[in-house]
């Protein structure tokens, strides 16, 4: 009887060990797969971050010796007016064209959804094209529409008004880079809009037909508050881009012959280019970019805290 359990306790280990390197190689395995995500995130996201972060704190012209400073950079900027411009300039074109666009592509969703719409996929590709488009093609043509003898300035003479300096006017220069913005990034929202409005059952819609629902009430009260998760995350990213907003700003005032250091369309990002690679002063240009990581996170977090709020309200009303 000693035997055989002996032999039974000497045949249970090996399995015991054999399971686990089975779950060991089925683990590294997995990992393995998944680790050229993280291997990438690590060399191309999460070392830039964190060397930007380090830099900060360092005078250096990307050439000599980096000299420790501690917070000088962070006064520096700070008290630089051009900052504080450029930072206004950016809220101010983000407002101009994440507002209108979101509307608008709310607006285009819902009649994309429309049974009336006979060439449903055709709008649908129409609207999405000027995402894939070039931005430094769009911002060309847009120079173009919006020059001081273009056609959106032959169109308000037309209609009795006088010309905007859109090349060089404070509120000129901004509405023509929302425009640019607006008309790039309202597809692709619309697409998302779309998505979110098949994804409602058309079974609410039915009942509330029955019930004597308008298709006001039915937008208010059943379409929005389905829509409020694609909204917030449409919201969310259209805050982030406003934000990092470059090539815009760059090409058109470059192509206006004024240069992207105008303060009437200089923005956050330009700024922090202008101090890096035309001022040498790559400390500086760190420390606004550590600044502008900051303001994307609070903005990200007013945005999510504003959309669950609203959608609480929407539930005790309800």
């Amino acid at each position: 009887m000693a035997d055989t359990a002996t032999a039974k306790s000497s045949q249970s280990v090996p399995k015991k060990r054999r399971l686990l390197t089975e779950t060991v190689r089925s683990r590294f395995t997995a990992y393995t797969f998944i680790s050229p995500f993280f291997i990438l995130f690590a060399i191309f996201g999460l070392y830039p971050i964190v060397f930007t972060i380090y830099l900060s704190f360092f005078k250096w012209d990307a050439l000599g010796p980096m000299k420790y400073v501690g917070f000088k950079n962070y006064e520096l900027i700070t008290s630089d007016p051009t900052f504080w411009i450029a930072f206004s300039n950016t809220l101010i074109m983000a407002l101009m064209g994440t507002v209108p666009q979101l509307i608008v592509a709310l607006f285009v969703a819902v009649m994309l959804n429309s049974a009336l719409n006979k060439f449903k996929n055709t709008f649908r590709i129409l609207y999405f094209m000027p995402n894939i488009t070039s931005i430094v093609a769009v911002t060309l043509v847009f120079s173009t529409m919006f020059g001081n003898n273009g056609m959106v300035n032959w169109m308000l003479n037309t209609f009795g008004a006088e010309s905007v300096p859109f090349n060089s006017g404070w509120w000129g220069v901004k509405i023509a880079i929302s425009s640019m913005v607006m008309w790039r990034w309202m597809g692709y929202n619309a697409i998302i809009f779309l998505s979110g409005l098949q994804s409602i059952p058309t079974d609410i819609y039915e009942a509330s037909k029955i019930d004597g629902a308008t298709r006001g009430q039915q937008l208010r009260y059943i379409t929005l508050p389905l829509l409020r998760p694609f909204i917030l995350f449409v919201t969310l990213i259209s805050t982030i881009g406003a934000l990092q907003l470059f090539t815009e700003p760059y090409v058109f005032l470059g192509q206006s012959g004024t240069g992207s250091t105008r303060q009437e369309g200089v923005t956050m990002v330009t700024y922090l280019y202008n101090e890096a690679f035309k001022n040498g002063f790559f400390g500086t240009a760190a420390a606004t970019a550590v600044l502008l990581f900051v303001a994307t996170i609070l903005f990200s977090v007013l945005n999510m805290m504003l959309g669950r709020e609203g959608g609480e309200t929407g539930g005790k009303k309800a």
